[in-house]
């Protein structure tokens, strides 16, 4: 199991991204039991930031918490099921109140995004792209005007940034994903709802479906 070094700074939020690439990749297998003091170890850092990691996992669904600890719960299909549905509903309802409320503004930020994932694609820099991909898609929940909207995007975010990585990387080119992210915004600013709402919808079938092979090779090789 690698670990890369953590900076001094925000270590609970880089430890609980860490190990959450790490249960959601297969990395740390489900039941799995994680020790605060060998982790601590591993990171480089003292328990109090591995206690919050684990928290944190904890009420995400990843870990579970029994008397005796924290074991890994890990991503079940069932969990992917969930985890699209849930970001359908919500995304979806982002875009209707986006189309209603978008500025010139807010357009030009969300195509300001898409050059961004339209660059990393030319460039073959997944990474990158993850990074302007998510940048995109919080944009719509944080011009829907809606804080609770937001709020539940802010929880899930964490998780959805591992999942956003490991469906990038299953891609040989990034462009046919642009092509799609721009789709949907040529038809929210076109005011045709219905049809970006079935955009975004084949939008997320399709990461769900690369996730969801990333997930079953990694049950046949230990990991993704």
């Amino acid at each position: 199991m690698e670990i890369s070094p953590i900076e001094q700074t925000a270590l609970g939020t880089h430890v609980a991204h860490q190990l959450r690439y790490l249960v959601i990749t297969g990395q740390l297998t489900p039941g799995q039991r994680l020790i605060e003091q060998a982790l601590a170890g591993q990171f480089g850092v003292s328990r109090g930031p591995i206690r919050d990691a684990l928290r944190e996992l904890a009420q995400e669904g990843l870990l579970e918490s029994r008397h005796r600890g924290y074991f890994v719960v890990g991503l079940r299909e069932d969990d992917i099921e969930e985890l699209y549905e849930l970001r359908e509903s919500l995304e979806s309802l982002a875009l209707r109140r986006t189309a209603m409320r978008a500025t010139a503004a807010d357009w030009g930020s969300l195509e300001q995004a898409l050059s961004g994932m339209r660059d990393a694609a030319d460039r073959h820099d997944a990474a990158e792209f993850a990074v302007a991909d998510l940048v995109f898609h919080s944009q719509f929940y944080e011009m829907s005007g809606h804080r609770r909207l937001l709020s539940v995007w802010e929880h899930y975010l964490p998780t959805f940034t591992v999942l956003l990585q490991v469906t990038t990387a299953e891609d040989a080119d990034l462009h046919p994903s642009v092509h799609s992210h721009a789709e949907i915004l040529r038809l929210l600013r076109a005011g045709d709802v219905p049809a970006a709402l079935s955009e975004l919808s084949e939008h997320l079938l399709g990461a769900s479906n690369r996730l969801r092979a990333a997930h079953q090779r990694s049950g046949q090789q230990g990991g993704l």
